[in-house]
């Protein structure tokens, strides 16, 4: 099943969010430091509400200690910054999605890290900024796990 990673995340309600949403649908959840708050911060419990130990979580010290975890694994980063949709790339099931922090989004030396074609844009209207970082995970969650008809759900 492909994974989550979240860069820096600054906000502990749309980690608790992800948390969520990786638990229901059996992604692991990689939390890259520094974090904007603590593991046991109470906004982060409340919004993950009781899903912590139902979720398979990994923290890193650094994205250099994220890509040694991970190495050899597709990496699909996403960025308003990127031309490629979504929905038009194929997503690999051992696939990493990796998104950045709230405020600021991924750097351009992470996001340059993954191939072309794996550089991927959730579509929005023109001058639109940016969507909130939980439901932007949400919305490429749900398209990689439709791409591999929703493998293991009821």
């Amino acid at each position: 099943m492909f994974e989550v990673a979240l860069y820096e995340p600054e906000i502990p309600p749309n980690t608790g969010n992800i948390i969520r949403l990786c638990a229901n649908t059996g992604c692991q959840l990689h939390l890259i430091e520094p974090l904007g708050f603590a593991l046991d911060d109470r906004n982060l419990r409340r919004a993950g509400l009781d899903y912590h130990e139902y979720a398979n979580l990994s923290v890193h010290a650094d994205f250099k200690d994220f890509l040694l975890a991970t190495k050899g694994k597709p990496l699909y980063s996403f960025s308003t910054h990127h031309k490629v949709r979504h929905s038009d790339a194929a997503i690999s099931s051992n696939g990493i999605l990796l998104f950045g922090p709230e405020t600021r989004g991924l750097p351009t030396h992470v996001r340059e890290l993954s191939a072309l074609d794996h550089r991927l844009i959730l579509p929005m209207k023109e001058n639109s900024r940016s969507l909130n970082l939980s439901n932007s995970v949400a919305i490429a969650v749900y398209e990689a796990w439709r791409q591999h008809d929703y493998a293991g759900a009821v």
